[in-house]
C-alpha cells in the first residue's frame, strides 16, 4: 500500500474551503437534535453520499476530511467517534462500532511536521471495534472480527479473530 504525503502548508484555497465546509456541517451536525430530518440530513452532506442504506453516525463526530470516509450498509458508529480520514476509511457492510473509537489514517512526518503521511484504514463487513479502540493508519480489520476495548491496532488483523491490548494481538479465533 502506497503511502500518500500531504504538506498541510500549502493547501489550495479549495482544499481549505473543503475543510472549513466539513468543519461547520461537523459542528452544526454534534448541535442537532438526533433522529430528526435536519440530523439524517447533515449526517449524509457530511460523508457526501458514502453513507450506506440503514446505516448511523452518532454525534458528537471529530477528524478531518470525512470526505474521505466511505461507509457501507447496515453500519452502525456510536457517539465520540474520531475520523482522521486523510489516508481514506472504509467501514464495510454489517460492521458496529463502539464509543470513543479514533479512525486515523494519516499521522505527522517526523522531520516535516507540516507533513502528513496517509495510508487507508480498512475495516471489512460484520467486525466490532469495541468502546475506546485506536486503529493506526494502514490497517486493515478482517471480516467477522472483533477488536477488544481500549486496543491499539498497529497491524492487519486476520478475518474471525478476536484482537485486544496495545499493541492488539490475537486472543482468540472465532469458529462459524
Amino acid at each position: 500500500m502506497e503511502e500518500i504525503r500531504i504538506d498541510v502548508a500549502k493547501q489550495t484555497p479549495e482544499e481549505l474551503e473543503l475543510a472549513k465546509k466539513l468543519g461547520q456541517l461537523a459542528f452544526k451536525f454534534n448541535h442537532t437534535m438526533p433522529y430528526t430530518p435536519e440530523y439524517d440530513e447533515l449526517m449524509k452532506q457530511i460523508f457526501e453520499g458514502k453513507l450506506g442504506e440503514n446505516s448511523v453516525v452518532q454525534a458528537p463526530i471529530s477528524g478531518a476530511r470525512y470526505n474521505c470516509v466511505n461507509i457501507g450498509k447496515n453500519v452502525y458508529v456510536n457517539t465520540n467517534c474520531l475520523f482522521m480520514a486523510a489516508g481514506g476509511i472504509t467501514i464495510e457492510d454489517n460492521t458496529m462500532i463502539a464509543a470513543n473509537v479514533q479512525l486515523i489514517s494519516n499521522n505527522h512526518d517526523l522531520k516535516q511536521r507540516s507533513v502528513i503521511t496517509c495510508k487507508p484504514v480498512h475495516i471489512k463487513k460484520n467486525c466490532w471495534i469495541g468502546a475506546g479502540a485506536t486503529i493506526l493508519p494502514g490497517v486493515t480489520i478482517g471480516e467477522n472480527s472483533v477488536v477488544g476495548a481500549g486496543s491499539v491496532v498497529t497491524k492487519d488483523v486476520e478475518d474471525n479473530v478476536i484482537v485486544a491490548g496495545n499493541p492488539a494481538r490475537i486472543i482468540r479465533r472465532i469458529e462459524n
